[in-house]
């Protein structure tokens, strides 16, 4: 008889396979992809692995990714390399339908079913790629931002990568081999393949942590072992080798700008070589800090399931359950068994629980049981809550005046024209315009966003809704207390009607040299979009 020991974890393999399964299976058929112009299966791959990639940049750096984001990047892959024109509406509902429909897969749980030959029996996977939290962005505006799953990370590094016990190890071997070769722009790839081991290893410890606190007894010891194995590759002798990784780096960096000083030829090369060096300090820096915060993640992991288990052992007379596996999922996947929820809470109302309760007690002075080892002691914060609400609101309305001078310029352009676009407002606008038009990049594109999702401003219903109700006013940017505001001046009365309405025909708009939030300069480029008004 043929030994079948080669079949052990065989479960394990399928799940890999199972990520890849179903995301083909969710995207293959769909007759939404010609919509966007994509025929063939390739490019549908092709662009939901793009996307993924997108997605996990924004994950490592632990940045919010919105639907905005996304729909921007989205409009410039198409246009840039796959010659698709699309208008930012027609990005937003392609990014939307890749988000949501396919990868979020129109919010039901994704299982794949992978055979245990040890059981002999099927075992289900749930498998899911990303997960959304809510954010507010600095202007007060309620946004969602999706990340990375730790089976969103898996599958995207396997692209690529090895198994698990090798990745860091081979990884810092060709990046220790592309420096001293001095092959920078391959290092760069290889200090943020590390980096995304790192912090990979993070979030699964993140999750065991979550796990351990929902029911520890879910949590079985061998996966345990496994992730403290992993930890335990992944901290031990990283530390000493990526600091004189640092250290050779800083020195390169102060080499070559000391030769860009004083040599009177600093070639392209050798520029972009420096650059390519300061991306490297940057995420040798990171990943020394990610593995300050892995070293002290494992240490919480182990407290934290020692005193669970040691809670559990203490409490052996009492019969528990896991209600999320055992009931919650149970139900997700059979709506029927509903119809006997009854048997699951009827024991909680079997019978009244005796209540005590003695007025006296309430009013007896309370006494400490145990005196305190040290004396109370007046300690003085250097730290002026006022001073630094004051600051706070400074900068807010200094914000704000943005908003205003970039909204007003609108107003001010479509007053001369009565009929303009973004491509008229780039081309006629002089100098000093432009700086109250385009504070910033993201500011100027908070604007247009805001303009286009209104559609028609009728500001006289805004008006008389607004003598109707009392509102407080908002902190951050709301187009419509907005308008209100410069309505008050005389030169914009006579506006009676706003339509904002995208250019489908036309081409992109490309504004130059515009400052962005960080205080650097850069081009960008955006869907062309048109104003009109009505007078009263």
């Amino acid at each position: 008889m043929i030994e079948k020991d080669f079949l052990k974890n065989f479960e394990q393999r399928m799940k890999f396979v199972g990520r890849y399964a179903l995301l083909c299976n969710n995207s293959f058929g769909k007759q939404q992809w010609k919509d966007y112009g994509i025929e063939t299966r390739d490019e549908q791959m092709n662009m939901l692995f793009t996307l993924l990639l997108f997605i996990m940049e924004y994950s490592l750096r632990e940045e919010n990714c919105t639907m905005d984001d996304i729909a921007a990047f989205v409009e410039d892959i198409s246009y840039e390399y796959h010659a698709k024109k699309l208008s930012f509406e027609q990005s937003r509902d392609f990014a939307r339908f890749m988000v949501e429909d396919i990868l979020g897969n129109s919010g039901s749980s994704m299982y794949f079913k992978a055979f245990d030959y040890e059981k002999r029996t099927y075992k289900e996977i749930n498998i899911r790629y990303i997960d959304n939290k809510v954010v507010y962005l600095e202007s007060g505006v309620r946004r969602t931002s999706y990340y990375l799953t730790d089976e969103g990370y898996n599958m995207m590094l396997s692209t690529m990568e090895m198994e698990n016990n090798l990745k860091l190890s081979v990884h810092e071997m060709l990046f220790k081999l592309h420096l001293e070769k001095a092959d920078y722009n391959r290092a760069v790839e290889d200090i943020k393949n590390i980096f995304s081991q790192f912090r990979k290893q993070s979030q699964k410890i993140e999750e065991a942590i979550l796990s351990v606190r929902r029911n520890a007894l879910a949590y079985s010891v061998e996966e345990y072992g496994q992730l403290v194995e992993d930890n335990i590759n992944t901290v031990v002798e990283t530390r000493e080798k990526f600091n004189l990784h640092r250290q050779f780096i800083d020195e390169k960096i102060e080499e070559f700008e000391e030769k860009q000083m004083n040599a009177e030829t600093f070639t392209e090369k050798e520029k972009g070589n420096l650059n390519n060096l300061r991306v490297i300090g940057r995420y040798l820096t990171q990943t020394l800090d990610e593995h300050q915060r892995i070293l002290g993640q494992h240490f919480d992991l182990k407290k934290l399931y020692d005193e669970e288990l040691e809670n559990y052992s203490n409490m052996t007379l009492v019969q528990r359950f896991p209600f999320r596996s055992d009931v919650y999922d149970k139900v997700l996947k059979d709506v029927s068994l509903l119809k006997n929820v009854d048997k699951i809470f009827s024991p909680l109302f079997t019978g009244r629980v005796g209540k005590i309760f003695n007025p006296e007690k309430m009013l007896e002075y309370q006494k400490k049981l145990k005196k305190a080892d040290v004396e109370d002691e007046t300690v003085e914060l250097d730290f002026d809550e006022e001073e630094y609400n004051r600051e706070k609101e400074e900068r807010r309305k200094e914000r704000m005046k943005k908003y205003e001078g970039c909204v007003k310029g609108i107003l001010e352009q479509l007053l001369k024209y009565k009929e303009m676009t973004l491509e008229i407002l780039n081309t006629v606008c002089t100098e000093e315009e432009r700086t109250q038009l385009l504070p910033t990049a993201e500011i100027f594109r908070e604007v247009i966003i805001e303009f286009l999702t209104a559609g028609t401003i009728d500001i006289g219903a805004l008006q008389n809704e607004q003598s109707d109700y009392l509102m407080d006013a908002s902190d951050g940017f709301v187009l419509n207390e907005m308008l209100l505001g410069l309505m008050e001046d005389r030169e914009f009365r006579k506006i009676g009607k706003m339509f904002i309405f995208p250019m489908e025909d036309s081409a992109h708009v490309y504004f130059k040299n515009v400052m962005d939030e960080n205080g650097n300069r850069r081009n960008f480029r955006c869907s062309n979009v048109g104003f009109r008004y009505e007078e009263r």
